[in-house]
């Protein structure tokens, strides 16, 4: 229908807006952005469409679709904009030099070839850099990417322009994050340099999707950050942005406000929809009226409409209302179909199972016949492995129709149906990583709507579901908690709700700290000098102390958990030992660490297998510091073999971390190798602390194979991600090693600068003495006297308690330093 689909989209007020944009795009004009607004359903992506498709030949087009979980991350973002506009003509030599940059940077454990490198087919330069590699891989430094460039193109100009470019010159001093800044600059540049040529349009779909919930407090993630970057650079051309709501980007800088310009998207023009109708077999005049009045334009009640025209032989009545063009058409479907409808609509998705235990619960067909009958409607919206969920707008009407003992019965029966999916061996029938159909999470939301859950229970739950289906399912219940809570009416302190949203907090504290994100951790648990009190309130106490050790606040970190492990028995008290033994141990008390480690596995019983490879994990690191490395490599597999057990997949991932630390003291090259198995499975869980050290191992063994301009990126790299995590000390590690690369670059005063930085971090966190010591003796080691670093060790030296005599201890770190300092070591 051609023409249908033409008046369909005949938004007037949204193509005059379009087209006036479109009209004052030029290669000397500011960014523009045209806002298209509607709420969901509306048809905004459509219309996106639209308006690509009548842009017309002069102008470039490329689309970013948000909706897609790859599209929200700014290198896969801005690989497809790329791409999309290069399809069309554009150059983009600086852009693929400093994305090439960028791509090593985050993958140090790769070398640039045509199997690796992002559209290394599609880019010219970076073809030609690779042909003239003649076969053999390239490590791709901006600085060695723009002197290849130079050898590979025979343009004078674009080889000017390259070797000239300031940007390009400075790739390589930039953090990872500035580098992520300074290619998106280029990109923009680019384009903005393209246009000239011809203008371009970029359309930006589902920006909701973009932007989460925000936190507690009014907080948000800035998740949108990059792309407000992005856009506040686009020169030359125009972006439309689809969202629900209006951009609020006047908050963060008033200057947005001249940029941006609002067209929102009502419902359907009159006469679309009575097309729509007439295409859809509704002829008679005064029925087309009743039912486009009563739609308000939107599509959903006009297909509902259609589809009741198109089942049902029987006339319409006259409806004015939106409730009354659902209540029409739920008088053409069967009495049980009706019924079933209801109880379905308290399900958020549901499957043949969970249709045939409600049509059982309450005496209803539930049948094969009825269950395709229902999933034929338009209404009904297919989702991946055989579920189904209602639309929003039906899901509102049918629970009208529901008293609010019937809503918790079903609730309470829905409880009880995913708990039963959850505790069968096949519990996560779509591998356990969607949220949205995780069966504990389904669980729990039916739990809480019931009235059937403690902040205890929820915290069980979550606990089987980090298993289950990951961290995933665990944010989403926490999502789950602060949507029921906000739905209810205010009350009392000190009641039911309150202890479920502190289980909301533990659970998200949680959730951040496994992201390595301690500042937001400690800002969701503030509270770090009351007692522990209930199971939930110790949780929530320990998160708040870990996060604290992660941010340097050592001191405060150990007192809560001395006071955890004193006041709490069970699960609790064993992880407040493990995490008391841990801070000793960095504090430098090993015996008394590995004495309290041993005596949390005597209490640990065999079924708490997380807790028991969590100290023996701790145990190895303990080893390792202390340069026992057969000790720590047999400590290793045992940790490994009881996560294993346990089925941990966070517990697996640190394993793989922390094999790459082990192999960077006994097999240099293969450090390499498992570090970039490690850097995936932590990418994977998103874990920033993590990655920190992952690429702080890898820096590491590239100083002993003497690959140290690799070595300088990987230690940037891990810097990025350890602020990011605002995790001090580790970051702090990272650099008294990078000072042993400074030193093998013949740069004493360089090295000499970052060992007294190292220290004084050390000092500031309260943690790692032993490695103040082996500081103070690296400097003596390269000839730098200095009386900080010999003030530091003495302060250092009395906090050393390890197994043996410290003098055994010091023989083993300069052992350990002959490895970095010596070529061939």
């Amino acid at each position: 229908m051609p023409a249908l689909q033409r008046q369909f989209f005949n938004r007037e007020s949204v193509l005059t807006a379009y087209d006036e944009e479109l009209r004052n795009a030029a290669p000397d004009a500011g960014p523009r952005i045209l806002n298209v607004v509607g709420v969901g359903g509306i048809g905004k992506s459509r219309l996106l469409q639209e308006l690509r498709n009548r842009t017309g030949p002069g102008f470039r087009t490329a689309r970013l679709d948000l909706q897609i979980p790859a599209m929200r991350q700014q290198e896969d973002a801005l690989a497809v904009l790329r791409t999309e506009f290069g399809a069309q003509g554009i150059k983009f030599d600086r852009f693929d030099i400093a994305y090439a940059a960028l791509w090593q940077r985050v993958h140090p454990q790769l070398r640039m070839d045509r199997a690796n490198t992002p559209f290394a087919e599609e880019s010219d330069i970076l073809s030609k850099i690779l042909d003239d590699a003649m076969g053999f891989p390239v490590f791709g430094t901006a600085a060695g990417l723009v002197r290849l460039a130079g050898r590979a193109i025979s343009n004078r100009h674009r080889k000017h322009r390259i070797a000239t470019d300031p940007t390009l010159q400075d790739l390589d001093s930039l953090s990872n994050a500035e580098l992520g800044y300074a290619v998106t600059y280029l990109l923009a540049e680019e384009l903005r340099e393209a246009s000239t040529e011809q203008p371009f349009v970029l359309y930006v779909d589902a920006y909701e999707a973009l932007v989460p919930t925000p936190l507690p407090g009014g907080k948000s993630f800035g998740a949108d950050a990059w792309l407000r970057d992005l856009l506040s650079q686009l020169q030359g051309g125009l972006t439309v942005v689809a969202s629900r709501e209006p951009l609020q980007w006047a908050t963060y800088d008033r200057d947005w406000a001249a940029v941006i310009r609002e067209a929102v998207v009502e419902g359907l023009p009159m006469t679309a929809r009575m097309e729509l109708l007439t295409a859809a077999g509704i002829t008679e005049l005064p029925r087309q009226r009743s039912i486009a009045e009563a739609s308000a334009g939107v599509p959903f009640y006009l297909h509902l409409a259609v589809d009741t025209q198109a089942q049902h032989s029987a006339r319409l009545e006259t409806a004015r209302t939106s409730e009354q063009i659902v209540q029409r058409f739920l008088q053409h479907v069967a009495p049980d179909e009706v019924r079933i409808l209801e109880l379905l609509s308290i399900a958020r998705t549901f499957d043949f199972e969970t249709f045939r235990a409600l049509g059982r619960a309450f005496d209803l067909p539930a049948h094969l016949l009825t269950w395709e009958s229902l999933t034929a409607y338009s209404f009904t919206y297919p989702l991946p492995h055989g579920s189904y969920r209602l639309h929003q707008l039906m899901v509102a009407a049918l629970q009208t129709h529901l008293s609010p003992a019937i809503q918790r019965g079903v609730h309470r029966l829905l409880h009880s149906h995913w708990e039963g999916i959850a505790g069968q061996a096949s519990a996560a029938r779509d591998g356990g990583r969607a949220s949205r159909t995780s069966p504990l999470r389904e669980a729990v939301y039916h739990g809480l709507h019931a009235g059937d859950l403690s902040a205890a229970d929820i915290l069980d739950a979550a606990d089987r579901g980090l298993t289950a289906g990951g961290r995933q399912t665990v944010d989403g219940i926490v999502q789950d908690i602060r949507d029921y809570l906000a739905g209810r009416s205010g009350g009392a302190g000190g009641g039911p709700d309150d202890a479920i949203k502190e289980a909301a907090d533990c659970l998200e504290a949680e959730s951040l700290l496994a992201l390595g994100n301690a500042r937001a951790a400690i800002d969701l648990a503030p509270e770090v000098t009351r007692r522990a009190g209930t199971t939930v309130s110790a949780r929530l106490s320990l998160a708040a102390a870990n996060a604290r050790r992660i941010a340097g606040e050592s001191r405060v970190a150990a007192d809560i958990f001395q006071q955890v492990w004193a006041e709490q028995d069970g699960p609790v008290q064993l992880s407040a030992g493990f995490c008391l033994a841990d801070i000793r141990m960095w504090q430098g008390d090993f015996v008394g660490a590995f004495a309290l480690a041993e005596d949390v596995l005597r209490m640990c019983p065999a079924e708490r297998g997380v807790v028991r490879a969590d100290v023996k994990r701790l145990l190895h690191l303990g080893h390792r510091f202390l340069m026992q490395y057969d000790e720590a490599a047999e400590l290793l597999e045992q940790a490994q073999a009881e996560y294993r057990r346990a089925a941990d997949p966070f517990g697996l991932a640190n394993i793989l971390t922390n094999r790459a630390e082990l192999l960077v003291f006994t097999d240099p090259p293969a450090a390499v190798a498992a570090a970039g198995e490690a850097l995936a499975a932590q990418r994977d869980l998103g874990a920033q602390h993590e990655i920190g050290k992952v690429y702080t191992a890898m820096a590491m063994a590239q100083i002993r194979l003497g690959e140290f301009e690799r070595a300088a990126s990987s230690f940037l790299s891990a810097h990025a991600a350890l602020d990011r995590a605002g995790y001090r000390s580790g970051k702090a590690r990272a650099e008294m090693f990078r000072a042993l690369l400074l030193a093998r670059q013949a740069d004493p005063d360089g090295a000499l600068a970052v060992l007294r930085g190292a220290a004084a971090e050390f000092e500031a966190c309260d943690v790692y003495p032993s490695l103040v010591l082996a500081i103070q003796r690296a400097a003596e080691r390269l000839g730098l006297d200095d009386p900080e670093l010999v003030a530091a060790a003495a302060r250092a030296r009395p906090y050393v308690q390890p197994p043996g005599t410290v003098e055994a201890l010091e023989r083993r770190t300069d052992a350990m330093l002959t490895l970095f300092l010596e070529a061939g070591a």
